[in-house]
């Protein structure tokens, strides 16, 4: 064991001359444990919070969508999409249909957007494990139905069991319809709202799925899509398909991956996660200020130890060293104690769920504040924490050990 340790270790543990000190020194600790903790915990909320809307996000949006890069549509006989789905790793490509339209529901009526997706679209994505009333079906044999959000489905109160009332449906005629006819200006065609389904309030409120052959009936299309949605595997490398496809599909489309899709919500997310980690990092740095405190008071009582080890030949080197090691030794246990704490607690939170969100009623996605363990997120904040003591201690020990040493010559 080096003697600088030792010294410091002694120095740790040892009761102190004036109890002061030893009670600063715990403060310290405990500050050190407390902001450790703290800063765990936050980051692995939001990184919990960050998969459960990226679940929600994953299950409307696909792995890769596809659009012309000039005007709203284009021809899906003439897109590659055979060669993109013998790709490595595309689960399936769907076809799909957008478009504004109006909505009528009895005596009430709403202005949302159409989707038209194609059979293979409910597998692919899974859509229909987020029904909340009525049943996800869009077409049988000949027959059409919907699936409207639930945003629409309150504003235009609609109630799937009730299949005596249609949902009609309105969209503009392409071309020089008059607009002084109703009839002659819209395309309409009524259905059955067979489901209700709630991802995210953004959609809940925005879309109605339809079948992709209605769809391009009420746009008079024939093979056009607005886009094409690609699903990949889990485990296979996206960022390597979606280069693949940008080769094939070339420069007349534009191709997004999931996180270009929603880039401004992903981008707030992470501002987010970096805004409060550092206001938890300054409290952490106010606290470290306990530490300080507690090493040059230490220093100024071990004056006489001071004193001694210079005579038998002790160099400054070694003096700061051992109240440095003090400090370090303070940091690494205040910081170990609040990484430990917080790993139990993120443990129980993710496996009982302890603090609920709300009254726990199910007015939420989830019932529990999630949490995602994360190994970097443990190493950047042990680095950071040792940083902050590092530079805490630095201070104290080379102004004040030099100090003194120039007092025990004079």
């Amino acid at each position: 064991m080096q003697l600088n340790f030792f010294i410091a270790r002694r120095y740790l543990i040892s009761k102190k001359s004036h109890n002061l000190i030893n009670i600063i020194s715990i403060i310290s600790v405990v500050g050190i444990s407390v902001g450790t903790l703290a800063l765990i915990v936050v980051l692995s909320v939001f990184n919990g919070f960050e998969d459960v809307i990226k679940s929600l996000y994953t299950t409307f949006n696909s792995d890769i969508e596809i659009t012309a890069a000039k005007g709203k549509t284009f021809n899906y006989n003439e897109f590659p999409f055979e060669e993109i789905s013998k790709i490595d790793g595309v689960k399936g490509v769907s076809q799909v249909v957008e478009e504004d339209a109006l909505f009528k529901y009895r005596d009430k009526q709403h202005i949302a957007r159409i989707k038209g997706v194609s059979d293979d679209y409910i597998g692919l994505s899974r859509i229909d494990t987020m029904t909340t009333a009525g049943t996800f079906i869009l077409e049988e044999g000949s027959v059409n139905f919907a699936v409207v959000g639930a945003g629409i489905a309150w504003y235009l109160d609609i109630y799937p069991r009730n299949i005596s009332t249609l949902l009609s449906i309105y969209v503009p005629k392409r071309g020089n319809a008059s607009t002084f006819n109703f009839e002659s200006a819209f395309n309409n065609r009524s259905l059955h709202p067979a489901g209700i389904f709630s991802v995210q309030q953004e959609f809940d409120e925005k879309y109605v799925f339809i079948p992709l052959r209605l769809a391009r009936d009420l746009m008079d299309y024939t093979d056009e899509v607005t886009s094409v949605e690609v699903r990949i595997d889990p485990q296979a490398d996206s960022d390597e398909i979606q280069k693949i496809i940008i080769e094939l599909a070339g420069d007349n489309y534009i191709i997004k991956n999931r996180y270009q899709q929603n880039e401004s919500l992903f981008k707030l997310l992470r501002s987010e996660k970096t805004a409060i980690f550092f206001i938890l990092l300054f409290i952490l740095i106010l606290s470290s200020f306990n530490m300080i405190g507690s090493i040059s008071i230490l220093i100024v009582e071990k004056r006489k130890d001071i004193g001694i080890l210079t005579h038998i030949g002790a160099d400054l080197k070694l003096i700061r060293s051992i109240f440095f090691t003090e400090g370090m030794l303070i940091t690494i246990i205040g910081s170990s104690i609040g990484l430990v704490l917080g790993f139990v607690i993120l443990l129980l939170q993710e496996h009982f769920g302890l603090l609920q969100l709300g009254s726990g009623d199910g007015d939420f996605v989830i019932s529990a504040y999630p949490v995602k363990l994360l190994l970097t997120d443990f190493i950047y904040v042990l680095l950071t924490v040792i940083t902050i003591g590092f530079f805490a201690t630095l201070y104290p020990v080379n102004y004040l050990s030099r100090r003194l040493i120039s007092e025990k010559k004079t």
